[in-house]
């Protein structure tokens, strides 16, 4: 800008003001939008899949229960109830019951009568989730070495009960409030370094939540990039709808190959064979553990 003398850079101030209506846009201008900060970023972790020839799928009615029955229910259930497979909190230091039957004998008769299992692992839970049941929760600045210490654990129990290589366990982070993205940001940290590290481990990851809190914010990772993904994804959403179409939240095309479970109602009693146990229903179409 040429010089200008201080009467002539008065005037063309007053000028400027007018023009840009005092606020700095010109007048008729539109104003740049706000950049919209995604709820959820990326994290990726270096990964070492588990191999092809370790990934079985099965499709079916399960059910979950707290503590794992009797082996003589089981062998009841076995022929006179729909159900196939079974899933058992095999780990994780906020399960909810005793398992005072759980033992690699339990597993070794059970499997020999045809059951098949979903193993579920419960340990620290999102940062924003209500203390009261499960006080231990994620601390998002160590997120990603919790999500692997708890990965290590969850593969030595399933060592310890005879599962092998390339079975799932199931990572159970519980329902949580969605107003706070670094909660859902610490969750989705702690997940893709337990995905990691049970892969290193030689079994498959895979992750139960709420359809609305903790599979939105996996799902909007799985957007953003991020890797290792778990390899198949348990949501609940108690609709009584024996499907895994994922109710309309899950986009079809994340974890549509065979990947999914879907826990469709919760705490009914049921009785087979004069055998009556309190469950969660479930319909599976993914990977369980043989």
């Amino acid at each position: 800008m040429r010089y200008l003398r201080p009467a002539a850079l008065l005037a063309a101030s007053l000028v400027l003001l007018l023009a840009t209506d005092g606020t700095g846009v010109s007048a008729g201008a539109t104003a740049p939008a706000a950049v919209a900060v995604p709820r959820i970023r990326a994290v990726t972790l270096p990964d070492r899949p588990v191999p092809p020839r370790f990934r079985e799928n099965w499709a079916g009615p399960a059910f979950d229960v707290c503590t794992a029955p009797p082996l003589d229910t089981l062998r009841t259930w076995r022929t006179a109830s729909p159900y196939g497979a079974i899933g058992v909190y095999t780990s994780g230091s906020q399960r909810g019951c005793a398992q005072p039957r759980l033992t690699p004998d339990w597993v070794h008769q059970a499997r020999a009568m045809g059951w098949r299992f979903l193993p579920v692992h419960v340990g620290l839970q999102a940062p924003c989730a209500d203390p009261s049941r499960k006080p231990k929760r994620i601390d998002p600045a160590k997120a990603v070495q919790q999500g692997r210490d708890e990965a290590d654990e969850a593969a030595r129990a399933l060592r310890s009960l005879g599962f092998g290589a390339g079975s799932p366990v199931y990572l159970d982070i519980e329902a949580y409030p969605m107003r706070d993205p670094a909660c859902g940001q610490a969750v989705v940290d702690f997940t893709v370094a337990w995905t990691q590290a049970l892969h290193t481990a030689g079994y498959r990851s895979g992750f139960y939540s709420s359809l609305d809190s903790g599979i939105a914010d996996l799902a909007a990772a799985a957007r953003a990039g991020s890797s290792p993904m778990p390899d198949s994804l348990w949501y609940a959403r108690w609709d009584d709808r024996a499907d895994t179409a994922g109710s309309g939240s899950l986009d079809p095309d994340l974890w549509s190959l065979h990947q999914r479970v879907h826990q469709y109602r919760g705490n009914v009693p049921e009785t087979y064979g004069g055998v009556t146990l309190t469950l969660d229903r479930n319909q599976v179409d993914g990977p369980t553990a043989a």
